[in-house]
């Protein structure tokens, strides 16, 4: 299948939205997260692991390395080229891996994509906890400067606010969803007054804006001044957000809501946050929330946390979404999930990762118990994302666009030169805490590149037992079974070739239906499928028939609901006198048969028992099915 170099997409992800409604609405789902950073960043360049003396000439380079950052990495590389790279209209490192499709061949180079692609996925499982983490323990620790005597209660009031963001998961967003816009309008509308404030007394900030103050700085400090890039990291973490969340609202409100309002708000308040710096350097433990006047403390502390909330918010959704796709594209177990919403496709609950991102999220914030020790963790995972997003966003651009691989490789260099000083600075951070976003990643990339590997040895398995279809036809032609009243329907993995539940049934019942339906589900390598392009119907003999229900790998699938459409091509299913038979598979782990790793074998067997039984991901009538079981050596 060709897929479009560039999606011909307007932006407008619905055109009876315009763009100022999508690019408000954007403000809560994509910038959530680098909105929020102010509250910590430039406060951890001068007292984070690495602290820095707020000298007039540290505060200006910093300020300009921030401010480039800013440019190059969001405005140039994320707004105006990665985004180009949209799978028809959808973003993310998933996304752009089906674009390349590393699975349909078994050459070297494409397995090399797929794993980087899949590693750099499940590192985002690791940010996912720890943005809920550092942003709202920051945020609530405003308290301590307000009331020092509230210190105490900022872990408890930190961890309640996080039980009540997870367990509200299962309400769906979309409850409050439509007020994530105007708080996020009103959140950067204050940061940038608050910045205006202070620039307009210190206005010798503006400078900064010249490179120059940051070249000096690495200068002037060498080893020390690269080190700080960890901490200057932070002002851009939220950028994977931008493109993965590209798919909700389109290119051109994303791109709106940044140069209209988000980067000029950020800009501002770091500015602010560096004047206020020159002229109180005491006051640079909490820069941001000491632009605030006394009177304004509180409520900025609150506008604070019901930012940093919204912003957890988009990142929960975010691996939920990052979830369905890769268990739609064979890199996961099939898990639960949970539609919240009957207008929206995109707004979906799976519980299992709720949980486990709450249980992994307080522990974090227990753990480490201040957002500044936080700040050692965080970025090693989305900087080694954005790495591996530019080297597949390469191969993109030559494979699909037809680049010139020159242009595209200087484009790619440029980029690569930034992302690498980054990754090599926040990997200084390992030892204090940057190992578990690896850790975590590791050990999600561990157990979906197991999971692919596994269902390729199935695949394997079953090919070499399986008779084809035709022979089979035939053999039941020359020697007919019984025949009984209605209509088995025999969930197949692959097109091709007899089900092995078929020949156990036959072999064992020696009855069929007089309607027999193979059903295989195909995950397209595209978002979505169109309801026209759903259902392709094969009529055989000895009243069988093929029935492929195409998806695509941001939806969910729905068995009875692909066989009431059924009726359209001539192939009529009464669901009330339908049986579903399905193969359940006893594993057994083996050192005599090609395979994995034992222990990865184990692994895979352990993951089979425990995905979702078909009958719920299908949303197939549990009293209606027939699991037929087989052993199968691995």
């Amino acid at each position: 299948m060709e897929l479009p170099p560039v999606a011909q997409d307007d932006g407008q992800r619905g055109s009876d939205h315009p763009f100022l409604l999508l690019s408000l609405s954007a403000l809560g789902v994509v910038y959530g997260d680098i909105g929020t950073s102010p509250i910590y960043a430039l406060r951890e360049c001068f007292h984070g692991s690495h602290p820095f003396p707020p000298t007039e000439a540290n505060v200006l380079g910093v300020l300009s390395l921030i401010f480039w950052a800013l440019m190059i990495i969001i405005s140039l590389k994320y707004l105006l080229v990665v985004m180009r790279a949209d799978n028809h209209g959808e973003g993310g490192i998933l996304a752009l891996l089906a674009l390349l499709a590393p699975w349909r061949d078994r050459s070297r180079k494409s397995r090399m994509l797929l794993f980087i692609g899949l590693f750099g996925a499940a590192l985002l499982y690791g940010d996912g906890a720890i943005t809920p983490a550092i942003s709202v323990l920051s945020a609530v620790e405003g308290l301590e400067l307000a009331t020092p005597g509230l210190k105490p209660f900022v872990l408890p009031i930190t961890i309640t606010i996080l039980v009540l963001l997870f367990r509200f998961q299962k309400r769906g967003s979309s409850r409050i969803g439509a007020v994530f816009g105007p708080v996020m309008l009103l959140w950067f509308a204050a940061i940038a007054l608050l910045g205006i404030i202070w620039i307009v007394r210190a206005p010798k900030v503006l400078a900064a804006i010249n490179p120059v103050h940051g070249i000096d700085f690495f200068i002037n400090n060498g080893w020390r001044g690269f080190v700080v890039l960890g901490a200057v990291f932070l002002v851009v973490t939220g950028g994977e957000a931008l493109y993965a969340d590209m798919g909700h609202f389109g290119r051109f409100p994303i791109r709106l809501a940044w140069f209209a309002l988000v980067l000029p708000a950020l800009l501002l308040n770091y500015f602010g946050q560096a004047a206020l710096i020159l002229l109180n350097p005491e006051q640079s433990q909490q820069p941001f929330f000491n632009l605030a006047p006394k009177w304004a403390l509180y409520p900025l502390v609150v506008l604070a946390t019901v930012a940093t909330v919204i912003a957890s918010q988009a990142v929960i959704s975010g691996a939920f979404s990052l979830t369905r796709q890769a268990v739609q594209l064979g890199q996961c177990p099939h898990v639960h999930i949970i539609q919240t919403s009957w207008k929206e496709i995109g707004q979906i609950y799976i519980p299992s990762v709720n949980w486990l991102l709450m249980i992994v999220t307080i522990s974090l914030v227990l753990g480490f118990g201040s957002s500044s020790k936080l700040a050692g963790a965080y970025g090693v995972a989305v900087t080694t994302t954005m790495v591996i997003t530019v080297v597949l966003a390469f191969f993109v651009a030559v494979q699909k666009w037809r680049w010139h691989p020159v242009t595209a490789g200087l484009i790619t260099l440029l980029f690569l030169t930034v992302d690498v000083a980054f990754f090599g600075a926040n990997i200084l951070k390992i030892e204090s805490g940057g190992w578990f976003p690896l850790a975590a990643g590791g050990i999600v990339f561990t157990m979906m590149a197991t999971w692919y590997r596994g269902r390729e040895i199935l695949a394997q398995r079953f090919e070499e037992t399986k008779e084809p279809l035709d022979l089979f036809l035939r053999r039941i032609a020359t020697h007919p079974p019984l025949r009984v009243p209605g209509t088995a329907v025999f969930l197949v993995k692959q097109i091709t070739g007899t089900p092995p539940q078929l020949l156990h049934h036959l072999a064992h019942n020696q009855v069929l239906h007089e309607q027999v339906v193979l059903l295989t589900v195909v995950t397209k390598e595209v978002p979505r499928v169109t309801a026209e392009k759903r259902l392709e119907v094969i009529r055989l003999e000895q009243g069988f028939s093929q029935v492929i229900v195409n998806y695509g790998f941001m939806q969910s699938p729905n068995v009875p609901v692909a066989l009431r459409g059924c009726e359209s091509f001539g192939l009529k299913v009464n669901l009330d006198t339908t049986t579903f038979y399905l193969a359940r598979e006893t594993l057994i782990p083996s050192v005599e048969r090609r395979g994995m790793m034992l222990w990865r074998e184990k692994l895979f067997s352990f993951m089979n028992r425990n995905a979702l039984p078909a009958t719920d991901f299908f949303r197939i009538p549990p009293e209606q099915v027939v699991e037929l079981g087989t052993r199968i050596e691995i």
